[in-house]
């Protein structure tokens, strides 16, 4: 680098495009990204650099700096007229959706004191930088965002999915809890599936969000998806037994409601070999042992045994 700056006619922004760097880096974007402070500072002291340029795919040495390099780095880049924090790539991810995605809380205060960063803005998938901290589980990321009047805290992506429901699907219980706190967070909203926020964290084992959600009393522990599914159904036909138990607890979950098609959660736990909930949920259904084994006949000797049970 330092051979390139002194380099009487050599381009001080030259854009990588022989491989030499992961991102075609400029070297501004390559110094940056690796933490050389004093390599940066001797490169940003020259009138002929572009510290807002981006590299072959799209990134800008502000972008690299956020994702991997130092504090300082960053401190250094924001500090110029001539960087644009908003500055996105071509999938749309900006600074602050970068540093998001890393957790890297200080770097996102810092982004977040510099006037005309958007707090809610998406990438071109409709991902927020609240909805990518919660996916990854980022609390302290959360918290800071969530102080933000600019942000909506339920804002959904292109796919309905809500910062809330990344971060049941994902069994962030910490983060769930802090959302559930707003009251502008529907724990109801379906995503576009249809599919319920309970229902979605009891289809993928999620016990502890299973159980926050349970603990409202706005939250219908029967309400279906756009098919029928029930959460009850769906801890079936995934075989998390905890999930079943847990549902069950409840007097006010059915264990036999049929989604559109007619098929019961014994049913689809049957017809997908899953023991364990086919015996717990023979101690609450109406359905009758021949039921069983008329829906499961092609199945295991296992699963007709206890189906046989008395």
């Amino acid at each position: 680098m330092v051979c390139l700056v002194e380099m009487e006619g050599g381009d001080i922004n030259y854009e990588d495009r022989m491989g030499n760097t992961p991102m075609g880096d400029t070297p501004l974007g390559w110094a940056a990204g690796n933490g050389h402070e004093a390599v940066v500072k001797l490169l940003l002291g020259r009138a002929d650099i572009n510290p807002d340029k981006s590299g072959e795919h799209g990134w800008t040495p502000l972008m690299l700096a956020v994702s991997c390099g130092p504090e300082e780095v960053v401190k250094m880049l924001l500090g110029r007229d001539d960087v644009n924090p908003e500055k996105s790539d071509r999938g749309g991810l900006t600074p602050l959706l970068i540093a998001t995605h890393k957790g890297r809380e200080r770097v996102v205060k810092m982004l977040l004191g510099r006037d005309g960063v958007n707090p809610d803005k998406s990438d071109n998938e409709g991902k927020t930088p609240l909805g990518c901290a919660t996916r990854l589980g980022h609390a302290g990321v959360v918290e800071i965002l969530l102080r933000r009047d600019e942000v909506n805290p339920d804002k959904p992506d292109n796919y309905g999915t809500t910062p809330l429901c990344w971060a049941a699907y994902n069994g962030n219980e910490g983060v769930v809890k802090m959302l559930l706190g707003r009251d502008d967070v529907n724990p109801n909203q379906p995503d576009q599936h249809g599919q319920t926020l309970l229902g979605a964290a009891a289809s993928r084992g999620q016990e502890g969000v299973v159980k926050i959600l349970l603990g409202r009393g706005d939250v219908d522990p029967n309400q279906p998806g756009a098919s029928g599914q029930t959460p009850l159904f769906w801890a079936a036909f995934r075989g998390h037994e905890g999930v079943v138990k847990i549902l069950l607890e409840r007097s006010d979950v059915n264990p036999d409601k049929p989604d559109n098609t007619g098929q019961t959660p014994l049913y689809c736990a049957t017809e997908n070999g899953h023991a364990g909930v086919v015996e717990i949920l023979l101690g609450r259904t109406t359905s009758t042992p021949t039921t069983l084994i008329r829906t499961a006949k092609h199945r295991s000797s296992g699963l007709l045994t206890v189906g046989m049970r008395e």
